[in-house]
């Protein structure tokens, strides 16, 4: 008896007992994508990169620190400050070194922001961007200690700063210490804003917590991304709060714009555009 082939499943038509594809098509092997949260629709991962991270329905996906100072920046024009620095267990506590070696192999990054020079447009600026990936972008001292040391190089060098801002607030592990930074940074935002600088930040999804109550909220031109969730305590604990339903997209940017707290919403199509156009306005001599 032959059994050479006999335990081989047969895979396509042309072999006895195969199967026949419903289309040409099903065979090719389909392009990877994300489900919009949005819209549900998949979307080809090419299609987002073409488009900025951008949905067709304008649902913005969250960008990493690195892929926004590639959007952001002038090609080869960043130029990174303080690279080296990285939080520790001020305070001992539990858990939190192991959380720290997570979060660097998480976001490939030491810290939860990103500090530098570069120009948008031509224009000539300090630049931090933050990072959704190192512990939501928490803030702790490092995170304190490098957005207040690019603030004053840019005082000293009379550099307008643009900011890109995503966090979930303080990091508890580091407790009070990390609360501090809040007036640390807010202090360096005054004496660049004293000394006649420029300073715009760009709110994007989600912006909460102790980073809301300074550093975001202090630019001299607030922009906001589409959908962004923006605020201090999020609707759940402020519901629970007050008893009360929230209205319908309360914190969201377009909720805030309406009430004066952002300047704008900057669609990621038209935001270096935008940014670009805000420092040559306020170019000085």
């Amino acid at each position: 008896m032959q059994l050479q082939g006999f335990f081989k499943k047969p895979r396509n038509e042309l072999e006895k007992g195969g199967r026949t594809p419903a289309s040409a098509a099903a065979e090719i092997h389909t392009e990877p994508g994300e489900v919009c949260p949005a819209c549900k629709k998949s979307v080809p991962s090419s299609e987002l990169w073409d488009n900025h991270l951008v949905c067709s329905c304008g649902y913005h996906f969250r960008m990493n620190a690195r892929q926004r100072i590639d959007f952001i920046a002038d090609s080869g024009s960043f130029c990174e400050m303080d690279a080296d620095l990285r939080a520790r267990d001020v305070i001992h506590f539990p858990g939190y070194d192991k959380k720290l070696r997570h979060a660097r192999l998480a976001s490939g990054e030491k810290e939860a922001v990103i500090c530098g020079t570069a120009s948008i447009g031509g224009e000539n600026c300090a630049l931090f961007v933050m990072e959704p990936s190192f512990m939501m972008g928490s803030m702790g001292t490092v995170v304190g200690e490098k957005i207040t040391r690019l603030f004053e190089y840019a005082t000293a060098h009379s550099l307008p700063v643009v900011g890109y801002t995503v966090s979930g607030g303080a990091r508890m592990q580091e407790g009070i210490l990390s609360l501090m930074q809040m007036a640390k940074t807010s202090g360096a935002v005054k004496r660049h804003s004293d000394a006649g600088n420029l300073y715009i930040t760009v709110l994007t999804d989600p912006t909460t917590g102790g980073v809301t109550a300074s550093f975001a909220m202090e630019g001299d031109i607030i922009l906001a991304e589409p959908g962004a969730l923006i605020g201090f305590a999020g609707p759940r604990v402020i519901e629970q709060t007050i008893r009360k339903k929230l209205p319908d997209g309360f914190q969201r940017s377009e909720f805030l714009v309406q009430r004066g707290f952002v300047d704008r919403i900057a669609p990621r199509a038209s935001q270096k555009k935008l940014v670009t156009r805000l420092l040559m306005l306020h170019e000085r001599g």
